[in-house]
């Protein structure tokens, strides 16, 4: 049985912690599983959301498949941390699998190149008030894993230091060093950049 962080189900507010729905779930309970998605849904999306650049047709269908691949490996949950923190692990993994994957480069009418992934050309202006946020993301994505890890997870996903400590094994102090290293990394970067 998966151990909860969750606050406890109380008959006062009726609501029931990650572990009472988890079992239920596995009981076979819809309702346990469309809370579960409830109380994720904007955190894994937003998370996406930002991996992606912002693009919101990507970032739903790779939501879609994280919540597709948690329940696919629900059993394999061992609750050392909250389940919040676990999805977002999955959704981190099922975005860098979604860039590791080839994808075949289309032709654009005025002779532009663009993936088959890309959504529809956008406005120049659009591309020109998002250009920090995407050379931020770059940099974000060029760190070295274990880096790129805690920052996408602490600021992309909001996830606690203390969950992120759990869900890989550190202390809580080495998962703030990373961040420290991550972020004067990242600081250089964008200065050079810029």
């Amino acid at each position: 049985m998966p151990q909860s962080h969750a606050p406890l189900h109380t008959e006062a507010t009726g609501h029931r912690d990650e572990g009472e729905l988890l079992v239920a779930m596995s009981a076979g309970d819809r309702a346990a599983a469309d809370e579960l998605v409830e109380r994720t849904y904007d955190m894994i999306y937003g998370a996406l959301h930002r991996f992606t650049g912002g693009d919101l047709d990507l970032a739903a269908d790779l939501t879609q498949e994280t919540y597709r691949r948690a329940w696919a490996s629900l059993a394999g949950f061992r609750g050392r941390s909250r389940f919040s923190t676990w999805l977002y692990r999955i959704a981190y993994t099922t975005f860098l699998n979604h860039i590791r994957r080839p994808r075949p480069v289309v032709a654009m009418e005025d002779g532009h190149l663009r993936t088959a992934s890309d959504p529809a050309a956008s406005s120049e202006t659009l591309a020109i008030e998002n250009q920090q946020g995407e050379r931020l993301r770059r940099a974000v994505l060029g760190l070295e894993e274990p880096l790129r890890e805690v920052v996408t997870a602490h600021y992309w996903g909001e996830v606690p230091v203390r969950e992120i400590a759990r869900l890989l094994e550190l202390t809580e102090a080495a998962v703030r060093k990373r961040l420290k290293k991550a972020l004067t990394i990242l600081d250089r970067d964008l200065e050079v950049s810029s």
